[in-house]
Formats: C-alpha cells, sequence, structure tokens
C-alpha cells in the first residue's frame, strides 16, 4: 500500500511507534522487543479481569461459585505469562530496558494476582457466610487499581500517558491503607469470637496487600519511564 494509501489514524500509529524506538534509542536502550512489550500488557489485563472477578465475588458471595474458579484461572495465567517474561529474558541478548526493571515488574503483577486468588481462597476456607462492608471496599479500590495498572502498561512501549495512571494508583493506595486500618480497628474493637478477628484479618490483609503490590508495579513503571525521557 503507498503511503497516500494509509488511513491518517494509522499514519499517526506508526510516528507514534517510530517515536517511541527513537526515544529508546537516544536514551542507550537496545531496540525494543515487540514480545516484552505484549506479555507485560497481557499480564496487566490478566491482573485487571482477576481484580473485577475478587470484586465482583465479594459483591455476590454465596451466588456466584464460578468466580473462584475464573479467578484460578487468572493465577495460572499470570505463572504462564511471567514464566514466559523470564525465560525471554534468559534467552534474550537485547532487552527494551533493564532486565532487572523488566523482572521486579513482571514480578510486581504476578504477585498481585496470587494475592487475589488468596483472598478467594480465604474466604472459602474460613466458610464466610456474608462479606464484612470493609472487604468490598477494598476490593473496590483493587478492582480500580488493576483498571490504572493496566491502562499505565498499555502505555509503557510509548512512553506516554503514563503519569496520570501512576498517580491514581498512588492515591488508591492511600485509600486502600485508610480503609484497612479501619477495618482491623473495628475489628479488634467489636468483635468477640477471635476465630472471627483472625479469618477476617488475613482476608483483609490478602486485599490489601494486592493493592500494595500494584503501587510496587506502579513504582517500577515510574522507575522506567524516569530513565527514559
Amino acid at each position: 500500500m503507498s503511503r497516500e494509501g494509509i488511513e491518517p489514524a494509522s499514519r499517526s500509529v506508526l510516528a507514534r511507534s517510530r517515536q517511541a524506538r527513537r526515544r529508546w534509542n537516544a536514551f542507550g536502550a537496545k531496540p525494543p522487543q515487540a514480545q516484552i512489550f505484549e506479555l507485560l500488557r497481557s499480564g496487566g489485563r490478566n491482573l485487571a479481569e482477576s481484580a473485577e472477578l475478587i470484586d465482583r465475588l465479594l459483591a455476590s458471595w454465596h451466588e456466584d461459585r464460578g468466580i473462584r474458579e475464573e479467578i484460578t484461572r487468572c493465577q495460572h495465567e499470570g505463572d504462564r505469562l511471567t514464566h514466559k517474561v523470564v525465560t525471554s529474558l534468559r534467552l534474550s541478548k537485547m532487552t527494551p530496558f533493564d532486565r532487572e526493571d523488566i523482572y521486579a515488574l513482571a514480578g510486581a503483577i504476578d504477585d498481585v494476582v496470587d494475592d487475589v486468588e488468596e483472598a478467594s481462597e480465604q474466604l472459602a476456607l474460613n466458610r464466610v457466610e456474608a462479606p464484612m462492608e470493609q472487604a468490598q471496599q477494598l476490593a473496590g479500590v483493587l478492582r480500580d487499581c488493576g483498571r490504572e495498572l493496566s491502562a499505565a502498561l498499555n502505555g509503557l512501549e510509548r512512553l506516554e500517558g503514563v503519569d496520570e495512571h501512576l498517580a491514581e494508583i498512588r492515591r488508591l493506595e492511600q485509600e486502600g491503607d485508610e480503609i484497612y486500618r479501619g477495618a482491623l480497628g473495628s475489628l479488634f474493637d467489636g468483635a468477640i469470637d477471635p476465630m472471627f478477628v483472625l479469618r477476617w484479618k488475613d482476608i483483609y490483609g490478602a486485599l490489601e496487600e494486592a493493592i500494595d503490590r500494584c503501587r510496587q508495579a506502579g513504582n517500577s513503571i515510574e522507575s522506567i519511564v524516569v530513565k527514559h525521557t
């Protein structure tokens, strides 16, 4: 197809791609490997899906047990994607940015999904009859973190449109911390049954840890962007 036959939108995408490559090269990076970026984007989508699922699970607990199976599927997919990233790093002589940064980012993404599955497992193992409101609030924060992190990963290759998503992840992480502290305070102040306290402490902890891991993944993305812009 001739240059004249390319749609304006397609020319814009091609121009951004070329600009991104020039940026990576200008700052000493080797030419980007499309596979690495696609694996990270896939990991972000998988993370966002798992966060959506835990939010739905807590909103409809006991009504749709199939959601837990979907969360486990996401956890397995996260492991598969992380393994592919590690294998790619091991076999490749060229990476778009420091191997340590790629490994840290991929690991943080995988850890979020692992924490989501841990929360799901805790709900089932402890035979929770009804979810606590603070757990639902934490799941909502985690859902929003997943969306923002996935959006940030989508912009990583172009090094564009990332900052606003990272800022929102930081804000959400602070919101999650406040909910978590309030939830623990209410739990220890009002509960009589020690097993009830331990049960919900573990569930709150898994959700809060997943939110913190989103912040860690965001920090890894920020480090990459700072080095290459």
